[in-house]
């Protein structure tokens, strides 16, 4: 869903529906977006701007592409979807597909038609293009086109109905073990983003068994399978924020059970970060490692910022504040750690996504916090101490 790349349609179709152009299959290429983070955290999604004078444009459209038939429409459309003429490339393959049902071009634009639109972030449009291509047309073009209705009406935040069609597709004995296992992974976002932590849950470990089991007969690609790991980290992570820890209200008991349950919730967490990293998508990996740095700095500044214990005079509050960032400087040096080796591994991997560029920011911020740290009075022995490992 929101990190999920756009597969090209199946090759291969049910005898009774007519063969897709090789064209719907160069245009859905160029039309695949490079992989990010669903990760988890959501792409900025794109607009639609309207600006001044735009229905005279729209009006100047309609006017070249009318009188024209289904062969020019189609050039016209195919080479403005190259060009990155998503307007123009929508415009052209909507009209063959609206008003040339039984041409030859008329799966592959109806199919572009919702292509072109998901690039202009027109979602309700791409989402009425693919459900109509999956009324159709059957096989594997159809359930591409449903995952990409799945996707249009994510971005809708029309979360049920995009869980709808992704069980649909999950439950399908007759899909492949990759599209299986996107199906459920893909669910598993959606569930997470209904606050469903439970379902969530269940559907991110269905793809990782399917994935299990299917990798005994075959090599799958490792985007799906990565990204199921680092949605399962991110329930973790969801339950580890929600437990309390407050010094204050707790007893002293009741503390270390707080503490115990963080510490559980924190490696349950970081044990599937690093499940995703080692199934070798570099995408995922990145966004796992940041994560991974990320649950040691927040639980740093978690307890940094806990309310200290009733009772203290002004001057016990203040060293009990530096000897608790004494304390918890392992968990700076974790953290750095983890942020270093994350950078290190997307320079590697040729990987620039929004975590890339989130841990080159919190690496500085805590490489900051360990200064402020050691220079705190005794700081300099914690300092001493030897380093812990990174991971």
């Amino acid at each position: 869903m929101r990190s999920s790349p756009r597969r090209l349609p199946g090759r291969s179709r049910d005898p009774r529906a007519p063969k897709v152009p090789l064209a719907l299959l160069l245009v859905a290429a160029c039309a695949a977006p490079a992989a990010s983070s669903r990760g988890g955290a959501a792409p900025a999604r794109p607009e639609v701007q309207f600006q001044e004078g735009s229905t005279l444009e729209v009006s100047r459209l309609d006017l070249e592409l009318a009188g024209k038939n289904d062969e020019e429409l189609f050039a016209i459309a195919t080479a403005a979807f190259a060009a990155g003429d998503y307007p123009r490339a929508a415009a052209a393959f909507g009209r063959v597909a609206d008003l040339h049902p039984a041409s030859g071009r008329h799966a592959a634009s109806l199919f572009n038609a919702g292509l072109a639109e998901e690039r202009l972030g027109d979602w309700r449009e791409a989402r009425r293009r693919f459900a109509d291509f999956e009324k159709g047309y059957a096989g594997p073009d159809a359930d591409e086109a449903a995952f990409h209705a799945a996707s249009a009406l994510w971005h809708l935040e029309e979360f049920r109905d995009a869980a709808a069609i992704l069980e649909r597709l999950g439950r399908r004995g007759d899909l492949s073990d990759a599209n299986r296992i996107r199906a459920f992974t893909e669910l598993g976002v959606v569930d997470l983003d209904l606050a469903d932590l439970e379902a969530a849950e269940a559907a991110l470990r269905r793809a990782v068994s399917l994935w299990t089991e299917a990798s005994d007969r075959e090599r799958l690609d490792p985007y799906h399978p990565a990204q199921a790991h680092y949605y399962l980290g991110e329930v973790a992570r969801r339950r580890f924020r929600a437990a309390p820890l407050d010094p204050a209200r707790s007893g002293e008991a009741a503390l270390q059970g707080e503490l115990e349950r963080k510490a559980e919730l924190l490696l349950a967490a970081q044990g599937y970060y690093l499940r995703a990293i080692r199934v070798g998508s570099p995408d995922w990996a990145v966004a796992a490692g940041y994560r991974i740095g990320e649950l040691y700095d927040e639980l740093h500044a978690e307890m940094l910022g806990a309310p200290l214990p009733p009772g203290l005079t002004e001057e016990e509050r203040q060293a009990y504040r530096d000897e608790l960032r004494r304390k918890l400087r392992v968990l700076l040096t974790k953290a750095i750690a983890v942020y270093e080796q994350t950078l290190d591994a997307a320079r590697q991997g040729g990987v620039d996504n929004r975590f890339v560029a989130e841990a080159e920011g919190a690496l500085e911020r805590m490489r900051r916090s360990l200064l402020d740290t050691d220079a705190l009075p005794g700081g300099s022995e914690a300092a001493a101490a030897p380093a812990p490992a990174g991971r």
